[in-house]
C-alpha cells in the first residue's frame, strides 16, 4: 500500500468575503496544502456561492492547489469553466443524475483532477465503480449548502 500524505484543505466558505485575498494568504501561510472551495447554485442546495469568476480572480492571488467542490445539478455545464478559471481539482456529486464517468473524463480532459463527492445519507458503495479514475472522494460530514453545521 502506498503511503498518502495527509492534506489540509479549509473551506473558503468560513472566509470574511470581502477580504478573500488576504484569507487565502492566511491559508497558505498556516500550512495548509490546498483550498477547498465550495460552489453552490441554488438548486442542488439552497444556497448560493461563487462562481468561475470569483475562482479566476483567486487564482491570480495565490498558488495553493484549488479543491472546487460543484455542489450544483448539472456539473458538466460548468467543469470548462472552472478549470479555465483555475480549478486544480473538481468535486461533483454522486447525487446528481449525471453520467459519473462522462463528467469524469469531461473534468480529465480540461486537466483538472477528478473528485467524487456523497452526502452524508449516500451509501460509500456508490462510489466504488469510479475509485480507478478518481484523484479523491469527499465524504461530507454535514448536509450539504450551508457552512458551520454540526457534524453528523
Amino acid at each position: 500500500m502506498e503511503n498518502k500524505k495527509v492534506q489540509i484543505a479549509p473551506s473558503l466558505l468560513s472566509a470574511d468575503f470581502s477580504r478573500l485575498a488576504e484569507e487565502l494568504a492566511d491559508i497558505k501561510t498556516a500550512g495548509a496544502d490546498m483550498v477547498h472551495i465550495d460552489v453552490m447554485d441554488g438548486h442542488f442546495v439552497d444556497n448560493i456561492t461563487i462562481g468561475p469568476p470569483v475562482v479566476a480572480a483567486l487564482r491570480k492571488c495565490s498558488d495553493l492547489f484549488f479543491d472546487v467542490h460543484l455542489m450544483i445539478d448539472e456539473p458538466s455545464k460548468y467543469i470548462k469553466a472552472f478549470a479555465e478559471a483555475g480549478a486544480d481539482s473538481i468535486n461533483f456529486h454522486e447525487e446528481t443524475s449525471e453520467n459519473k464517468s462522462e463528467v469524469i473524463g469531461l473534468i480529465k480532459s480540461f486537466g483538472a483532477k477528478p473528485a467524487l463527492t456523497v452526502k452524508p445519507g449516500t451509501p460509500i458503495e456508490r462510489v466504488y465503480p469510479y475509485l480507478d479514475k478518481l484523484y479523491m472522494v469527499l465524504i461530507m460530514t454535514v448536509e450539504p449548502g450551508f457552512g458551520g453545521q454540526a457534524f453528523i
